[in-house]
């Protein structure tokens, strides 16, 4: 199988360099890498004025639109494998990242979508932890990430998140990142609501913590600051989390999601 991987990018160069130099070192290599950048991002263009790519095979595609959203689909669009790995630009995925991908999809043919733990830093603080629940959408709507968390044997879940995600062509080749979202960068929950399309049309989505990338979460240059609130961010992420479960939960599933939504909520999207 031919894979892919597919890091959309804007303005964080030293961030981009550290994930790039990781894929340098696969045990099992990429045979593309395509690398997605706004025309604006003249930080990220004077990197590549210097950056010896060799031994990848890089491809810099030059977007005009903002969002990631419109940077992943112009990647989906450019690249070729039979596999496509996603990840973040301040994502470091560890040695065995495509090699334990691969492995997945070659054992079972249902398999749509693979990922794994993010291992996550505040500055340089690991949030460690062991959670059993990852990537689950309760029956009433509740959905319990914990990516960053799982331990354990390989399991099937309901979504995946971007920072660490793979994806079978045969899985999305008429799937496109939603464009309804909201947000001018990160545009929040763009994973899930892709992951759980492909979970929809019947495909498994596999996590197993032992695909593993570092992520050092960077500054976003976007109304959504990571470390400050921001009234239009939550309001953003209230309407792409409440767009993309209303159409994942069966009609009972989602009466019942209101009434939590609007009665107890979330800690960033509380209830009355």
């Amino acid at each position: 199988m031919k894979i892919s991987v597919l890091v959309p990018t804007y303005r964080r160069p030293q961030e981009l360099g550290r994930c790039l130099k990781a894929l340098k070192h696969q045990t099992r290599p990429a045979d593309e890498i395509v690398v997605v950048i706004r025309d604006i991002d003249l930080e990220t263009w004077s990197f590549f004025e210097k950056f010896d790519a060799a031994p990848l095979s890089l491809q810099l595609l030059n977007i005009t639109l903002s969002g990631q959203v419109a940077a992943l689909n112009a990647g989906l669009a450019k690249v070729g494998g039979d596999i496509i790995a996603i990840t973040d630009d301040d994502a470091v995925p560890r040695p065995h990242w495509l090699e334990q991908i691969e492995a997945h999809f070659a054992e079972d043919a249902q398999v749509g979508g693979v990922g794994g733990r993010d291992w996550v830093y505040a500055g340089e603080r690991l949030e460690d932890g062991i959670k059993d629940l990852v990537g689950c959408i309760q029956w009433f709507g509740r959905v319990v990430g914990n990516h960053h968390l799982g331990a354990g044997e390989p399991r099937e879940v309901d979504l995946l998140k971007g920072a660490n995600m793979s994806y079978r062509r045969a899985a999305i080749a008429n799937l496109r990142f939603d464009e309804r979202l909201r947000g001018t960068g990160a545009q929040v929950y763009n994973d899930m609501a892709f992951s759980v399309a492909v979970k929809r049309a019947g495909w498994k989505l596999i996590y197993d913590p032992k695909v593993e990338v570092d992520h050092k979460a960077a500054e976003r240059f976007d109304e959504d600051g990571r470390n400050q609130y921001s009234d239009i961010a939550t309001i953003n992420l209230v309407h792409n989390e409440t767009l993309v479960l209303l159409e994942y939960l069966s009609f009972v599933q989602r009466y019942f999601f209101l009434i939590w939504a609007i009665v107890i909520g979330t800690r960033p999207a509380p209830g009355f």
